[in-house]
């Protein structure tokens, strides 16, 4: 998939997005994780405010302490993180102090298929919405999406036309596609993130040529949950476990799936969701 064509529809392109989730489970750090983890753990005192940890420790520590925590965290999946990453780490751990609230992407919940109370998938609808993203070509799925989200990132911290910072929206979302087995992954995935409401109507343009931005149609997907890395191996079986629980698994796009990820993507636990996409 080429940058500039990361919508789908159901010819094997991307045309919808957004996403609710369940909570996380033990251990999982979340962007909510790191927000408490900027307030409470980066204070020399373990607790307090944001506004008490900077009357302890300047700013500049504050971001080069997230930047190890991020760096350390990266490197289990091979990836560096680079020191030009701090502020936009920082504003978007603590959502610009404060001054942003995190947005979900909207949905309109269709119908859920539950089993013995547990919830197997649930079927939603979501509009057109102009998402940014970026298509890229590393070894791994897992290397791709934090790389991808690192660009994403300075986008959204003041590396676009309006200057400011956008706000974090979530789920960051992943588009992928298979072989005709679902057996192997395709190495070029694309990394989205969804304009927040007050930027819809007129997106702000990304500094980054790599970055696009794309309207993606209104579209129905079926989705379902599930905790954990994210990587070729955990996807394909996820896709597989899927497909084998949709009532008519041939009305759906069956080359390009979606990922659609809650958490921080350089940790090995998150919360995230498969993206079955209806055809129209």
């Amino acid at each position: 998939m080429e940058p500039g064509n990361c919508s789908m529809n159901g010819g094997g392109g991307l045309d919808g997005i957004g996403g609710g989730g369940d909570d996380s489970s033990n251990g999982m750090i979340t962007l909510e994780d790191l927000e408490s983890f900027s307030e409470d753990q980066l204070s020399d005192s373990g607790n307090g405010s944001l506004e008490e940890a900077g009357e302890m420790i300047e700013d500049e520590e504050q971001q080069d302490r997230l930047l190890r925590y991020w760096q350390d965290a990266a490197r289990g999946h091979q990836v560096e993180v680079p020191r030009d990453m701090a502020e936009p780490i920082q504003q978007i751990t603590s959502n610009n102090n404060g001054q942003h609230d995190r947005e979900h992407v909207p949905f309109t919940l269709i119908t859920r298929k539950e089993k013995c109370g547990d919830v197997l998938y649930e079927k939603r609808h979501y509009e057109k919405a102009h998402w940014a993203c970026i298509t890229v070509h590393e070894d791994t799925y897992e290397q791709s999406i934090c790389y991808g989200f690192m660009k994403l990132m300075r986008y959204i911290c003041q590396q676009n036309s309006s200057g400011s910072y956008l706000g974090m929206t979530i789920p960051i979302l992943t588009v992928i596609r298979t072989d005709e087995n679902h057996s192997v992954l395709s190495r070029d995935v694309t990394v989205a993130y969804y304009l927040p409401t007050e930027y819809q109507a007129q997106p702000p343009l990304p500094s980054d040529i790599e970055i696009s931005i794309e309207e993606w149609p209104a579209t129905i997907v079926y989705t379902r949950s599930f905790t954990g890395a994210t990587n070729e191996v955990t996807i394909i079986n996820e896709i597989s476990t899927m497909a084998e629980m949709l009532d008519s698994p041939a009305t759906h796009v069956n080359d390009s799936f979606i990922v659609a990820g809650y958490t921080n993507p350089a940790v090995a636990n998150r919360q995230n969701e498969i993206w079955f996409l209806e055809r129209p």
